[in-house]
C-alpha cells in the first residue's frame, strides 16, 4: 500500500522556527529604513517606557574646554560624534572650524567676538534639524554648550562651541549624542545646517567635510 503524502501543519503558536509552508509565501518586507534611533524603538512597549524613564542619559563629565592642550573633548569610538578637536584624516569624527570673519571678504566690516557670539546664539535657537530642540544651558564669553532634546523619546544630544582666545576669529565646535553606536550621520547634518545658516549672516567653514 502506497504510503499517504506527507501534510505540512503549523501550530498556531509563536515558534522561533518558521513554518516552512508559510515561509514559501512570505514576501519580502518594502518598509523604508528608519533615518534616526528614534524611530529604531517603534514598539508600544518601547514608546510607553520611553513616556515614563526619558532617555536623556547622563550629561558626560568631560564636556567643557579641556585644559591640556587648550581643547573640546575628542570623540569616543562611537560613530555618533564630530569634533573640530579630531585629526583631519578621521573622517568619521573630524568636522572643521568656523571662521566669523572669513579672509573672502564677504562680510563688509569684520564683526567682534562678541557680535559673533550674538549670531551664534540667534542661529542655534531659531534651527532646529531633525526638530530636535535646543537648549542653551551654559554660556560664558568664550563658550556655549546646548542641549538638543529628540521630539519622542526625548534623546538628547550635547553641542559645544568655543571661541579660543587670540586674535583669529575661529570658533571650535563639538557635536555628540549621549546614548547609542550609530546616528545616521545625524550629528554631521545638525553642523551642517547650522553651519549654512551662519554663511548666511557672514561665516564661512575652514574646509569642507
Amino acid at each position: 500500500m502506497a504510503s499517504p503524502p506527507s501534510v505540512v501543519t503549523c501550530c498556531c503558536l509563536r515558534s522561533p522556527t518558521p513554518c516552512p509552508a508559510a515561509s514559501k509565501t512570505k514576501k519580502k518586507s518594502n518598509l523604508p529604513i528608519a533615518r534616526r534611533r528614534d524611530f529604531l524603538l517603534r514598539s508600544s512597549e518601547l514608546a510607553t517606557l520611553a513616556a515614563i524613564f526619558h532617555f536623556s542619559g547622563t550629561k558626560p563629565t568631560y564636556l567643557g574646554v579641556q585644559k591640556s592642550p587648550p581643547s573640546l573633548a575628542l570623540c569616543p569610538a562611537t560613530n555618533n560624534c564630530v569634533s573640530t578637536s579630531e585629526d583631519i584624516t578621521d573622517s568619521n569624527h573630524y568636522a572643521p572650524p568656523w571662521n566669523y570673519n572669513p579672509k573672502d571678504g564677504r562680510r563688509a566690516k569684520p564683526i567682534t567676538k562678541d557680535e559673533a557670539m550674538e549670531e551664534l546664539v540667534q542661529v542655534v535657537t531659531k534651527t532646529k534639524p531633525d526638530n530636535f530642540a535646543p537648549r542653551i544651558v551654559e554660556k560664558t564669553d568664550e563658550y556655549v554648550r546646548v542641549e538638543y532634546e529628540s521630539p519622542i523619546f526625548g534623546f538628547v544630544d550635547d553641542v559645544e562651541f568655543w571661541f579660543p582666545p587670540g586674535n583669529k576669529s575661529i570658533v571650535q565646535y563639538r557635536s555628540a549624542s549621549r546614548s547609542g553606536f550609530i546616528d545616521f550621520s545625524a550629528n554631521k547634518k545638525r553642523v551642517k545646517a547650522l553651519r549654512l545658516a551662519l554663511q548666511n549672516k557672514g561665516w564661512a567653514s575652514e574646509s569642507s567635510f
